[in-house]
């Protein structure tokens, strides 16, 4: 009973240990397959393995050498096809072995299309992995360059330096104004007196000008005609004065 009960409880204990050494495996096995992703810490079996490029040239090598095996087995089924035409009914023998041979060649050729398939989409995963890599190296090698410029930069010096600029760029403005200040060399002038002369100068060309266009005073006048005017006739006048008359009649009933 005691070596039952003893036979029965080891299971128990073996399950957490067994649950235990599953993690750590699996933390191996994920960091192996970083490991060979990258390039690091691959161990024996990461170092002594192939390359993707070398995986790669070895696929399309036998790749081409399948190809050519179908170029050899499409020829001997023409061949045997021929060979069973050519004997037909005269040697029914060799023509049904001729039909048979190209039945086994036909069969090959379809085994050699199926792994073709597989050999092509093999080398294509491996080569998008392979670029991937490449990638995922190009970018931990920009990161690494990245930090290592950004190690020497302190943003607080950054900021004094972007203040220092702008001071210097004021600074450089409050000089450029004042070197393209008019400077009077220590003569100062009244610009409302300034003004004022001014005014008298345009006044007095103002006169001069009127001067000019007015002429001397000696301008002789046209003379006064002598012939006499017509004067309206007594009728027409008496007709107006009427005319008036009725008006200032109108006007005063208003």
């Amino acid at each position: 009973m005691g070596s039952g009960g003893e036979r029965s409880g080891r299971p128990s204990r073996a399950e957490p240990s067994r649950s235990g050494r599953c993690r750590p495996a699996r933390l191996a096995a994920t960091t192996s397959v970083f490991g060979k992703l990258f390039g690091a810490g691959g161990g024996k079996a990461g170092k002594g393995g192939p390359t993707p490029q070398e995986a790669i040239q070895r696929l399309r090598d036998t790749e081409e050498m399948l190809s050519k095996k179908q170029e050899f087995l499409e020829k001997k089924i023409e061949q045997e096809l021929t060979a069973a035409k050519k004997h037909g009914t005269k040697n029914k023998r060799a023509a049904l072995q001729a039909l048979k041979r190209k039945k086994r060649y036909e069969k090959q050729l379809a085994q050699i299309d199926g792994t073709l398939s597989t050999i092509e989409f093999q080398r294509e995963a491996l080569e998008n992995a392979n670029t991937n890599t490449e990638v995922l190296k190009n970018m931990g090698y920009a990161t690494k360059a990245m930090k290592a410029a950004h190690d020497n930069m302190d943003i607080d010096k950054v900021d004094e330096l972007m203040q220092d600029i702008a001071d210097q760029q004021e600074l450089a403005e409050e000089i450029s104004t004042a070197i393209s200040k008019p400077v009077g060399f220590g003569e100062e002038f009244d610009e409302d007196e300034l003004m004022a002369e001014l005014e008298e100068l345009e006044q007095e060309e103002l006169d001069k000008n009127l001067l000019e266009i007015s002429g001397p005073e000696t301008v002789p006048l046209p003379s006064v005609p002598s012939i006499s005017l017509p004067s309206k006739p007594a009728k027409k006048k008496e007709e107006e004065d009427n005319d008036m008359k009725e008006l200032e009649t109108w006007a005063g009933t208003i």
